[in-house]
């Protein structure tokens, strides 16, 4: 934290300390630097685990903040990313939000636009932008996806710095912008949002989260006097939406239920959120992470209208009581309990944050000291962030992607030009060992750390069917960069696809339990979590030498159990409702 003076016209100079600003400088190439600790895993000599194949697949897009020197909050905070079949042809698709010159008074030759990249049966990604009226023109924060219409193909919604917009799948590769049929009026400043049934009608609702009431006439300083970004604390907080959908298919359409729903009750700098059931009740909560305020945890009443409990839940704060800066959030079972966890990134002098869910509806406690997550992210700041099992041995790792808010020091490694590299840090990628404890590698994954850029989005998914999960990143002012995993296997995969076929779509918020030997992991069916970004909504499912699994087990969104056969391993499988044995 530190002390910022902040000016305006008409307005006097004052202090204000703002948590989303960053005094570290970061030194370290790669992703870590601990070639003084003989015991990370990052010594052992190893095959790369990524590698890059961005401009080989045909992926060319460039973000543009259309920065101009004012330093400006939103140039920071952009832009999110999306890997979804939007054809529906079974192969994952890209779809990449941008900026604009939203903030520049220059006349310019042609306008950015987010892009939309089809991926062919070759693998190659072709920019199908124009063709399809995904080519949105706002000033672009990020993007959730999600079936609203129940027609079995994906929509899109984008969150801008200004108006967010709606577009409808028509199922023949184009998309509607029904934004203002659908009854869709968000201005400000929305950033990350994700679609989740709430009410259990069997439609999709939306929850956006929205940061501050921005004010591009406010100039910040930093201690020695010198402009600088301006931080979330020296504007007023505001609160997020939640819209219901009205569950017309014919002619989709949202109601704000903010105030009913009582998610108007508190204000906070949202950016990440993450719709799960957190308290084991059956219905789906939402929890947010908040920049430099305290975090929100929304449970679900199951009557239309939520509860904030984040402080009696354990998540408002740190160990130490203390909000911090979150930025992107992710909730799974890192500890293999079958309890759902949940994960934070936050600023450089700040750790990222993991809160253990000690099940029963009890809450969350704070176990980064001992996770091994704490210290060795203090130096960074992290943005978009995933659990996955690069190496399928049955837990979940962590990558974290990021870059500062707040100028420093140019990177000496740093792989973007001036003034971002004042801006660059590079990411993170941490091994869990089991039961939660992690540990920092940096050589395997040098392809995915080494380049030293300023990361915001981040999405996975299995872009080659090859069972083992991708990674998309998005930079500021910088290349999309996509990365195949070709990780030494210790061990088996399952993906797992639960559809409702009433629904025509898969059954966000379903979760998939396996299990093996007597073991089990747990899963749950989204596609919002990280930071401004979207997701494959599949489980998957690391399961090192288990060679069988002997029964799936789903929990409906509507809370229906279902259990279904032993199945064969290295193999995606469906689950359909009504197709399994039900269970009481």
């Amino acid at each position: 934290m530190r002390r910022q003076v902040v000016s305006a016209p008409g307005r006097v100079t004052r202090l204000i300390g703002a948590l989303s600003l960053v005094l570290g400088i970061c030194l370290g190439g790669g992703c870590t630097d601990h070639a003084d600790n003989p015991g990370d895993a990052s010594q052992a000599p190893a095959a790369q685990w990524f590698t890059e194949i961005t401009t080989a697949v045909g992926l060319d897009f460039v973000h543009e903040t259309g920065a101009t020197g004012k330093l400006l909050l939103p140039e920071v905070a952009c832009g999110g990313a999306a890997l979804f079949d939007f054809d529906s042809d079974g192969d994952l698709d890209i779809y990449l939000i941008n900026g604009n010159q939203f903030f520049s008074d220059a006349a310019v030759a042609q306008t950015p636009i987010n892009r939309l990249y089809r991926q062919d049966p070759a693998g190659h990604f072709v920019d199908v932008t124009a063709e399809s009226g995904l080519g949105d023109g706002g000033y672009g924060m990020g993007v959730a996806i999600g079936d609203i219409d129940n027609d079995g193909d994906a929509d899109v919604y984008v969150t801008n710095y200004g108006p967010d917009r709606l577009y409808r799948n028509l199922g023949d590769g184009t998309f509607e912008d029904i934004t203002e049929s659908a009854g869709i009026d968000v201005p400000g400043f929305s950033c990350s949002a994700a679609f989740f049934d709430y009410d259990l009608d069997g439609f999709l609702d939306l929850y956006v989260t929205q940061y501050v009431e921005f004010d591009p006439d406010l100039h910040c300083f930093d201690q020695a006097g010198r402009r600088d970004y301006c931080g979330p604390l020296v504007f007023t907080p505001v609160h997020d939406l939640l819209l219901h959908n009205n569950g017309d298919p014919q002619e989709p359409g949202f109601t704000d239920v903010t105030e009913q729903a009582g998610v108007s009750s508190a204000a906070g700098a949202g950016l990440g959120v993450v719709c799960e059931d957190l308290n084991d009740d059956g219905w789906i909560d939402v929890y947010v992470a908040n920049d430099g305020y305290a975090n929100h945890l929304w449970l679900n009443q199951g009557d239309g209208t939520f509860r904030e409990a984040a402080l009696m839940m354990g998540v408002a704060y740190n160990l130490h009581g203390q909000p911090e800066a979150g930025m992107g959030v992710v909730a799974a079972d890192f500890d293999n309990d079958t309890h759902v966890d949940l994960f934070m990134t936050h600023l450089a002098q700040e750790t990222n944050t993991l809160y253990r869910n000690v099940g029963g509806g009890a809450g969350f406690t704070d176990i980064t000291g001992r996770s091994g997550l704490g210290a060795s992210s203090m130096t960074y700041t992290g943005f978009g962030t995933a659990a996955l099992d690069v190496e399928l041995d049955g837990d979940l790792d962590i990558i974290v992607v990021g870059g500062r808010v707040a100028l420093g020091d140019p990177h000496p490694n740093s792989s973007v030009p001036a003034p971002w590299d004042r801006l660059a840090e590079p990411n993170l990628f941490f091994v869990n060992n089991g039961n939660a404890r992690f540990e920092p590698v940096d050589r395997p994954v040098e392809a995915l750390c080494g380049r030293v850029e300023v990361t915001r989005g981040l999405a996975i998914g299995d872009i080659d069917s090859d069972g083992d999960l991708d990674i998309l990143i998005s930079n500021v002012q910088g290349p999309a960069r996509l990365y195949r995993n070709i990780t030494p296997r210790k061990g088996h995969w399952l993906i797992v696809r639960a559809v409702d076929p009433s629904l025509r779509r898969d059954a966000i918020g379903a979760r998939v339990t396996v299990l093996c030997n007597g073991q089990r992991q747990v899963r749950t069916i989204a596609r919002g979590f990280s930071y401004l970004s979207s997701s494959d909504p599949r489980a998957h499912f690391g399961l090192g030498d288990i060679n069988r699994v002997d029964r799936i087990e789903v929990r409906w969104p509507d809370g229906m159990r279902e259990l279904f056969p032993a199945t064969d391993v290295d193999r995606v499988v469906q689950v359909t409702r009504g197709t399994g044995k039900r269970q009481p």
